[in-house]
């Protein structure tokens, strides 16, 4: 049975009948279409944490979806997954292809700077400040990349590049 046909949620089953309703009456190919449910079921097992059955269902999306702004997000799921299963390499290069396809999509740079700051302060534990000031470095690029793109956004990251000399001015407001 389809995810879609499983949800005991009110508000989920309301999503997915108004969803199928908008998808249908929508002028787009049937792949489209299909990629989308894909992408819906994702997103559905993403929620309920069974991360395995998001990534087949995103895997699925992805060899249907030719647009590259909806595959950018789907690559972007597949990150969110990688990262929370510790899985910080395979996590960066999604969230790299995302870019690669929607160079704005701030959420996937904000993303990379959480990852490169956690390695940064993994490093500094272990004593290694070169690494660490490498990795801050990185983290501080990507975060000023994703607030270039949302500058109310990211506050945090906007006060620890201030504290730690890696924003010099407040140029953003």
């Amino acid at each position: 049975m389809p995810r879609t046909q499983r949800n005991d949620n009110f508000i989920d089953k309301s999503f997915t009948v108004m969803a199928d309703m908008i998808l249908k009456m929508m002028p787009a190919k049937k792949s489209e279409k299909e990629a989308f449910a894909y992408y819906r079921d994702g997103m559905s097992a993403q929620a309920d944490g069974e991360y395995a059955e998001a990534m087949e269902n995103y895997r699925e999306a992805l060899t249907l979806e030719e647009d590259p702004y909806d595959r950018s997000f789907i690559l972007y799921n597949m990150g969110l997954i990688h990262a929370s299963n510790g899985e910080h390499e395979l996590a960066m290069e999604k969230y790299q292809e995302a870019i690669d396809l929607n160079p704005r999509m701030c959420q996937a740079l904000n993303n990379m700077a959480v990852i490169y700051h956690y390695k940064g302060e993994q490093a500094e534990a272990a004593g290694d400040s070169d690494s660490a000031e490498t990795y801050f470095d990185e983290a501080a690029r990507y975060w000023l990349e994703a607030i270039t793109i949302a500058p109310n956004n990211y506050i945090e990251a906007q006060n620890w590049m201030k504290n730690t000399g890696r924003l010099k001015n407040d140029i953003f407001f």
